[in-house]
C-alpha cells in the first residue's frame, strides 16, 4: 500500500470515529472535530464547560472508538504527585503493598488520560502531569514508564474559586487546544437530551459507539505522515508569520480593543511551540478535508483554540483574560491580510 493510499484509509477511519462519537454526544460537532484534530496532531486538550454538559461522556466515547486504555483522575486539593504514580494498601495478610497508580498501570496501552478539574490539584501535581505530557514518560520504581500513544485531556473548574490553583503559563502552553464545550442552544437537541431516555443511561449510550476502530499503536506514525504530506505555499507561510507577529505586537497591525491600552496589553505573544502546534493542527484539518495543501481557512479554523490560552497579558489586564483573549484573536483574524 502506498503512503497516499494509507492516508486515505486512515482518513476514512478518522471520519468514522467522529460519526460514532456523535452518536453518544449530540450538538457538539465543532468540539468533536477539534478533538479529532488534536488526536491526529498528537496534541493535548484543555476542556472547559459547565458541569453536566457531557465532557466525560465525550472523552469516553472517543476512547471507546479509538481503542486502547482510558484512565480518569479527579483533581482534589489533597491529591499528591505520588497518587498519580502509585497507591499503597494493606493486603489480606496485613502486609503493606505498593502498586502502580493511574498514570502507570496501563503502560504503553494508555491512550486517553482525563484529569478532571485540574485546577483543584496543587502545582506539584500539575508539574508531574506536565512532564508526562511533554515526554510521555514518568520514572518510578527505578524504571521509566513510557506511554507514547497517550493524549491528555484536562478540564478546569471556572465556577468555584476556593481551594483551586490556576494553571501556570507553562502548563497552559503544553495544551495544543483550549476548547469550550457549551450547553447546546438548538431546541431539538435540548429536547432530546432532556426527554429521550437513551441519553439518560450513559453506559448504554456508550455501547452504541463502535469500538476499537483505529490501530491506535500506529497513531504516531500516521500523524507524522500527515505532517509530511500537507504542503504550504510561500504566501500561506507569510500569513502564519504575520499572525504570529500580531500576537506579539497587535498595534503594528492596527488592532485596537475598546478601553484597552494596546501598548500595555500583551506581556508575551504566542510561543514558537504554540505556532508549531497551530500549524500541525491546520495540516490535520486539511487532511480531514481531503486536501494535501493548506489554506488560510485551515489556519483560521484552529487559531482561536490553539492560541487563546497562549497569549499572556500584563497583570492589569490578566484578570480580564476571558473577555480580552477572544476579542484579541478575533481582531487579529480580521486585521491581518489573508492571502488569496
Amino acid at each position: 500500500m502506498s503512503a497516499d493510499e494509507r492516508l486515505q484509509e486512515w482518513r476514512a477511519l478518522a471520519l468514522r470515529v467522529e460519526e460514532e462519537v456523535a452518536r453518544a454526544v449530540i450538538g457538539q460537532a465543532p468540539v468533536i472535530r477539534l478533538i479529532n484534530v488534536a488526536l491526529f496532531a498528537r496534541g493535548h486538550v484543555l476542556l472547559e464547560g459547565d458541569v453536566g454538559v457531557g465532557k466525560t461522556t465525550l472523552l469516553r466515547a472517543f476512547s471507546r472508538a479509538i481503542g486502547g486504555d482510558f484512565e480518569r483522575v479527579e483533581g482534589t486539593v489533597d491529591l499528591l504527585p505520588g497518587d498519580l504514580v502509585y497507591h499503597t494498601y494493606v493486603d489480606a495478610a496485613g502486609k503493606p503493598r505498593i502498586e502502580p497508580g493511574p498514570l502507570l498501570r496501563h503502560r504503553d496501552r494508555l491512550v486517553t488520560f482525563f484529569f478532571n478539574e485540574i485546577n483543584r490539584a496543587r502545582p506539584q501535581v500539575q508539574s508531574l502531569l506536565l512532564r508526562a505530557m511533554a515526554e510521555r514518560s514518568v520514572s518510578a520504581f527505578n524504571e521509566t514508564f513510557a506511554f507514547p500513544h497517550m493524549t491528555v485531556f484536562a478540564d478546569r473548574n471556572r465556577v468555584e474559586k476556593e481551594e483551586t490553583f490556576e494553571l501556570a503559563s507553562a502548563a497552559r502552553d503544553r495544551f495544543m487546544f483550549e476548547l469550550r464545550m457549551p450547553t447546546p442552544e438548538d431546541y431539538d437537541i435540548r429536547r432530546a437530551l432532556v426527554f429521550d431516555p437513551q441519553f439518560h443511561d450513559v453506559e448504554s449510550l456508550l455501547d452504541t459507539v463502535a469500538a476499537d476502530l483505529l490501530p491506535w499503536h500506529q497513531l504516531n506514525d500516521v500523524a507524522a505522515q500527515i505532517q509530511r504530506s500537507v504542503r504550504a505555499s510561500e504566501a500561506l507561510e507569510r500569513y502564519v508569520i504575520d499572525l504570529w507577529d500580531a500576537t506579539r505586537d497587535p498595534s503594528r497591525f492596527g488592532i485596537a480593543l475598546e478601553g484597552v491600552d494596546m501598548g500595555q496589553l500583551v506581556l508575551a505573544g504566542a510561543s514558537p511551540r504554540a505556532i508549531m502546534a497551530m500549524t500541525r493542527a491546520a495540516r490535520v484539518v486539511a487532511w480531514l478535508s481531503g486536501r494535501d495543501y493548506l489554506t488560510p481557512e485551515d489556519i483560521r479554523s484552529v487559531m482561536p483554540s490553539a492560541l487563546v490560552h497562549r497569549i499572556f497579558f500584563t497583570p492589569v489586564y490578566e484578570l480580564r483574560r476571558a473577555e480580552l483573549a477572544d476579542q484579541l484573536i478575533e481582531r487579529i483574524l480580521e486585521q491581518v491580510a489573508t492571502p488569496r
